[in-house]
């Protein structure tokens, strides 16, 4: 794995997370807490599925494989310090839609993956 490809998954991965939390804080002025995943969510896909089709240029399953990886562990780790742990949400945190947050987090970057190889 090079020193770049590193890089851009650390720094895409960062950057996805980011921005949901950032929406996350956003909404939550007007948004009740139990629905903040669910309208986040599809936002978070089509900010993720644009990354994965125009910003990672590669056509290698491998590479698709350790973005699953590293972001879904960005996701998990950051959730957990910057929002479980700062938070502290009353009725908890860890519920079906941040589960099926960790989940597309995953599998979505194999499935760009898959497709992107089955394609060249």
């Amino acid at each position: 794995m090079s020193k770049q490809l590193l890089k851009i998954t650390l720094c895409w991965g960062f950057l996805l997370w980011f921005i949901g939390y950032i929406l996350g804080i956003i909404f939550f002025t007007f948004v009740p807490s139990s629905l903040l995943g669910w309208i986040i969510m599809p936002i978070g896909i089509v900010i993720t599925l644009w990354v994965l089709y125009k910003k990672i240029k590669t056509s290698e399953f491998k590479h698709y494989l350790l973005l699953a990886i590293i972001w879904t562990l960005i996701a998990i780790i950051f959730d957990y310090f910057f929002l479980v742990k700062v938070f502290k949400p009353a009725d908890g945190y860890y519920k079906l839609d941040v589960y099926l947050y960790y989940i597309l987090t995953f599998i979505l970057p194999l499935v760009v993956g898959r497709f992107k190889k089955n394609k060249i």
